[in-house]
């Protein structure tokens, strides 16, 4: 869904608990960043749920809209409820056409 996002001004990156070597294993199968090295502070700033024992972070989602707020977010504590990529495209519809508005 590239071209729609790109249409939209949508920009995605990501990050995990992975060292260098990994993250860009992942880094070089998607079309966007790829951070590595999240700690367990950072996972705590961000209000993420960590797994001790397994040292990851749970699914930290963050739409941040343009004047760099977030402005929706979605926190998991496991594999379930993540967000897809045509439910971003609607969102941001809607924000903009609610922009267009005032």
């Amino acid at each position: 869904m590239k071209d729609e996002f790109d249409a939209l001004g949508i920009k995605v990156a990501a990050a995990s608990v992975d060292p260098v070597d990994k993250a860009k294993e992942v880094a070089d199968e998607v079309n966007f960043p790829v951070g590595y090295g999240v700690t367990r502070d950072i996972a705590d700033k961000l209000g993420s749920w960590w797994m001790p024992g397994r040292e990851a972070i749970q699914p930290t989602e963050l739409i941040i809209g343009p004047q760099g707020t977030i402005v929706a977010s979605s926190y998991s504590d496991g594999p379930l409820a993540r967000t897809q990529a045509e439910d971003v495209i609607s969102l941001v519809k809607i924000y903009d056409k609610r922009a267009q508005q005032k």
